[in-house]
């Protein structure tokens, strides 16, 4: 299986480290480094993740790391990382589909 991250996602990524390295730069990097080592600990379990609550189809599932949910879509030969926001938030559909094109 290949890992794929949708511009959505590094998008995602890139705001998280901006808004951590307000405080701190060194940790805004290494907790982003984590959320991309997490996301490639599916790599040989797809199904690892939960289906994601909001929209309840079996091949669009997250990971949950701290208190930011890595929402992906599981393919034949890949694996599409859609996504990665906080978990208070509910999951915008639009950029779910979006990223999907």
């Amino acid at each position: 299986m290949k890992i794929f991250w949708t511009k959505e996602a590094l998008l995602r990524l890139q705001e998280i480290e901006e808004y951590i390295s307000k405080d701190n730069t060194i940790v805004a990097a290494e907790f982003v480094d984590k959320l991309i080592s997490v996301a490639e600990t599916i790599i040989d379990n797809p199904e690892k993740g939960r289906v994601v609550p909001e929209l309840s189809l079996e091949k669009i599932r997250e990971l949950i790391h701290k208190n930011y949910r890595i929402v992906y879509l599981v393919k034949k030969n890949s694996i599409d990382i859609l996504t990665v926001f906080e978990g208070h938030q509910q999951l915008k559909k639009e950029e779910i589909f979006k990223s999907k094109n």
